[in-house]
């Protein structure tokens, strides 16, 4: 198994440097199920805020990219089962991806709920809005 930094995975999705993208390819096309890439909860993280910043992604977009990263067997996505819930509350919700990971984060480790002064992420179930 090899970790994958968020550029990788930028480069490999977008393709919009030539020469890393082929250095990219090269090392997704190199993965396999027997000997996968790994990607880190903060690396999907920030994809999703590059993808969405920089490259101007949709919700549908960065769902469809999540859900094509998540069903790869040559990829393994840390704490999977929680990526998976935090897509779920952003596909349904007004959220911001990386706050429906944070509060999905703070249930599988047993917090009530998470405090924040985001008005946004307070609307998801285990947010509270301190003020």
């Amino acid at each position: 198994m090899i970790g994958l930094d968020t550029n990788v995975l930028i480069r490999y999705l977008t393709e919009d440097d030539p020469s890393q993208t082929a250095l990219a390819d090269a090392v997704m096309d190199s993965l396999t199920p027997e000997a996968p890439g790994f990607i880190s909860t903060v690396v999907i993280a920030e994809v999703v805020w590059v993808l969405e910043r920089f490259y101007r992604f949709t919700k549908l977009e960065t769902i469809q990219t999540l859900e094509t990263l998540l069903r790869s067997k040559e990829l393994i996505v840390e704490r999977a089962e929680i990526v998976v819930q935090a897509l779920g509350n952003f596909r349904t919700g007004q959220s911001d991806f990386t706050d429906c990971l944070i509060e999905r984060t703070g249930h599988a480790v047993g917090c009530r709920y998470t405090v924040t002064f985001d008005r946004g992420a307070a609307s998801l179930p285990e947010m509270k809005l301190i003020s």
